[in-house]
């Protein structure tokens, strides 16, 4: 089983091959994204995950943190 997880959204997915585990948390993402829209909760929610708003081409746009650093753990339960 592989996992794939999104920090900036604290968003993550599995399958059974990588690109499987990819595909669902693109396929995640998209589901959180459309549903907090709904909900009137996205900005919201990309704020206190730490993107910013940016202006580009007089279009609003969301950038998100910069990850500064990545990395695994082992746990034995």
């Amino acid at each position: 089983m592989f996992v794939a997880y999104s920090p900036e959204l604290d968003v993550s997915s599995c399958g059974k091959t990588p690109v499987e585990a990819r595909q669902n948390l693109h396929e995640a993402v998209e589901i959180f994204l459309e549903e907090t829209s709904k909900m009137g909760t996205l900005n919201d929610i990309l704020e206190e995950s730490g993107f910013v708003k940016e202006k580009f081409n007089h279009k609003i746009r969301w950038q998100p943190p910069k990850i500064i650093s990545t990395g695994k753990e082992r746990l034995t339960v």
